[in-house]
């Protein structure tokens, strides 16, 4: 008898292309979350840089630094998500 690990590809169809749906059905939306990720990720980057230079230019720290912390904080979950999205 033939291994039962994986069953044979479609005859009608590329191995490549099996292997892509294979893959894709394992992970669904994973290229979507990927750039979900990069947006938020590149949303947090520039909040915080709107914040620094804020602080640099001699605003209220107590009304800016929360916000900063805020900023930290997106920047710190988008990557910690990212990397165990990478790592699977």
């Amino acid at each position: 008898m033939a291994s039962e690990s994986s069953p044979p590809s479609p005859p009608d169809r590329k191995a490549d292309q099996y292997a892509r749906l294979r893959a894709e059905a394992k992970a669904p939306y994973k290229g979507l979350r990927q750039v979900i990720y990069a947006t938020a990720g590149a949303s947090g980057t520039i909040g915080a840089l709107i914040m620094i230079s804020q602080l640099v230019a001699g605003a209220d720290a107590s009304k800016v630094l929360p916000n900063l912390l805020i900023q930290m904080g997106v920047l710190g979950v988008v990557t910690l998500l990212f990397r165990l999205e990478r790592r699977s």
